[in-house]
């Protein structure tokens, strides 16, 4: 239970737009996968940094080839290459979100730092609780998630 990441910390970017990663994710991170990371943008609304071996993972489907000229696959590889960069976990538990990223999400100073299961998610504080007031969960929402549990699924 130790690796998944999980919870919201508020955290606070550096001057050269370095994120001290809280410790708790910082360790859960560096004892399953290391130090390697992926920082990208998927939503616009918050960057997403992922262990480097979990985001290989997820888009390893388009290492095999025909995937290679799939329309939606390659925007989606431009989307995130254009926006991404792989990092390190440097020696002070930081890890580095560029310009571009800080200024598309509009981070600077105190932001919000949630785990999503195997990877996290930066917020501009603001901007995170606005979207969480103006799309609040849904009665059909709550009953997708349920048929997407694996209880939800047997029942």
């Amino acid at each position: 239970m130790g690796n998944f990441l999980l919870g919201s910390y508020s955290a606070r970017l550096d001057k050269s737009g370095r994120l001290k990663i809280p410790e708790k994710f910082r360790a859960a991170i560096e004892e399953r996968y290391g130090k390697d990371l992926f920082v990208t943008s998927l939503s616009d609304d918050a960057v997403h940094i992922y262990p480097l071996p979990v985001w290989i993972t997820l888009t390893g489907i388009t290492q095999e080839g025909v995937n290679q000229f799939n329309q939606s696959v390659q925007s989606f590889q431009v989307r995130v290459s254009h926006m991404g960069s792989v990092n390190q976990i440097d020696l002070k538990g930081r890890v580095l979100i560029s310009p571009q990223l800080r200024q598309k999400i509009q981070l600077d100073g105190e932001v919000e730092v949630l785990g999503i299961n195997n990877h996290l998610q930066v917020w501009n504080k603001e901007r995170l609780v606005k979207t969480i007031e103006s799309k609040p969960l849904t009665t059909e929402d709550w009953e997708a998630i349920a048929r997407l549990s694996p209880r939800g699924r047997n029942e």
